[in-house]
Parts: C-alpha cells; structure tokens; sequence
C-alpha cells in the first residue's frame, strides 16, 4: 500500500562547510519535525556530517546519502560503500541526481547503484529529468530511458523500496531557463506511471512515490505538493536553512 504521508528530503549538497554548522542545522529541522505528523523528512548531508544523527535521539528524522559506489570494497579512492553509509544509520540515499550525472553518472552507472542500494537494504531515491524540452516532445523518450535502464534487474518485489525524483534541468539553478509549473510536473508524473506500469503493473505504478526536485522553496512547495499533487519534494538550497525548511515541512504535514 502506497504511504500517504509526503516525504520531505533536504539535500544539503556541499554545504555547510563546518561540523558546528551542520550540528545547528541539523538540530533546529529536528525540533521542528517532533512537533509533526503525516509527514517523512530526510536530512541527506555530506558524508563528514552522517555522525550528527546519533547526537539527536529522534525516530522521526531519517538520514539520507548523497551518493554511493557501486561496489562492496576495495580499491576506489574517494568513494563510499552502501555499508559504510548503513553503518551510519542511513535508510535512503540519492542515485542519479543531475550534479552526478553532469560529472559522468551513465545511466549504466546509475543502474548499478540502485542495485546495490536495494540489495543494502536502504531506499533508492531515483532521479530522472530533462535537460531541455522541445515542442516534438522527444524529451518524453529521453526520461523513457532514464528509467527503463536505471530500473533495469530491479524485481516487482524491490519496487517497494524506489522512490522517483523529477527534477527538470532547465528549471534548477541559477542557469534556469524558467520555474516550471506545477501542470508540468502533473503530466509528468502521470507519463512516469504509465512507464512503470508497463515495466511491471499498475499497482506497482499506484504506489510507487514520485516527488518534485528543482528549485524547491516555501512559495512554490504549496502549489507542487497540491496542484501537481507530487508525493513529497527534494529540497536543495532551502533546506539549510531550518525557517524555511521548515515552513514547506509544516505545509506538506497539513496535506
């Protein structure tokens, strides 16, 4: 059955840039969070920062990975295992954003990942999106791809674990071409399920939660969680800072 609470994910990026600033961030979301219901958050923080979870005793904050390796161990320089970041009480971990995939993540590479994410036993968060859009709609066949191959080897019995992240290129950043709407990400999610569904079946495609990333903010949060009816949102910039994180925290845990 498909949770209904909306999942809220901070992707603090390579922010902030000490332990104490992490510690403060990381503690004012968890005072917020006690005090909600019907509501999921995910703080995903560099890798140095995964400790701070053990310093705040709060079942209801989950902790999140940016990234993972593929492989179990060895020689990899600079990478991280799905066990290493269990060891640190990680349940999700982001695979396949558009900062990792502008850095050379295949979809190949992308697909491995989500393998071993799964076979770790922490939930996947899927990223797909566009770079550009064009009016023949050939950016419909690029995401049909994104998914066919990152979801490749993965069970009907594994797609419990999968979360789906749409976050458009060309409406993230400073570069944004413009925001996109919340009509957009609608049809969006709808043309999603339809490949899921026929990859596996439409229960599979019911429940599987697909949430909104690009430029997420407290005055667009509203109109993508009700209007675009996303199941959750991937917070980047905002999410370090805890007032306005937590206002889009406060408005998904009313829907």
């Amino acid at each position: 059955m498909k949770d209904t609470n909306k999942l809220i994910i901070a992707n603090w990026k390579m922010n902030p840039q000490t332990k104490k600033e992490a510690e403060v961030i990381f503690n004012k979301i968890s005072i917020i969070v006690k005090s909600q219901k019907r509501v999921e958050v995910v703080v995903c923080p560099p890798h140095p920062f995964l400790f701070i979870k053990d310093k705040i005793k709060n079942i209801k904050l989950h902790l999140g990975g940016q990234d993972v390796f593929f492989e179990k161990e060895g020689s990899y320089t600079g990478e991280v295992s799905t066990s290493m970041l269990k060891n640190f009480g990680v349940e999700y971990i982001i695979v396949g954003h558009s900062e990792r995939r502008a850095q050379g993540d295949s979809n190949q590479t992308i697909n491995k990942k989500i393998l071993a994410t799964i076979k770790a036993s922490i939930n996947p968060i899927f990223c797909i999106g566009e770079q550009k859009r064009d009016n023949n709609g050939f950016y419909l066949s690029f995401i049909k791809e994104q998914i066919h191959s990152g979801l490749y080897g993965v069970t009907k019995s594994q797609m419990g674990k999968i979360v789906i992240a749409y976050e458009p290129v060309w409406a993230i950043g400073s570069n944004a071409i413009r925001e996109a709407t919340p009509v957009e990400f609608m049809e969006m999610k709808i043309f999603i399920k339809k490949i899921i569904a026929d990859m596996y079946d439409i229960k599979i495609a019911n429940d599987i939660r697909i949430i909104y990333g690009g430029s997420v903010n407290p005055l667009n949060a509203s109109s993508f969680l009700k209007e675009g009816e996303a199941d959750g949102l991937l917070v980047g910039r905002d999410s370090l800072n805890s007032k306005k994180f937590g206002s889009i925290i406060s408005l998904a845990a009313t829907l």
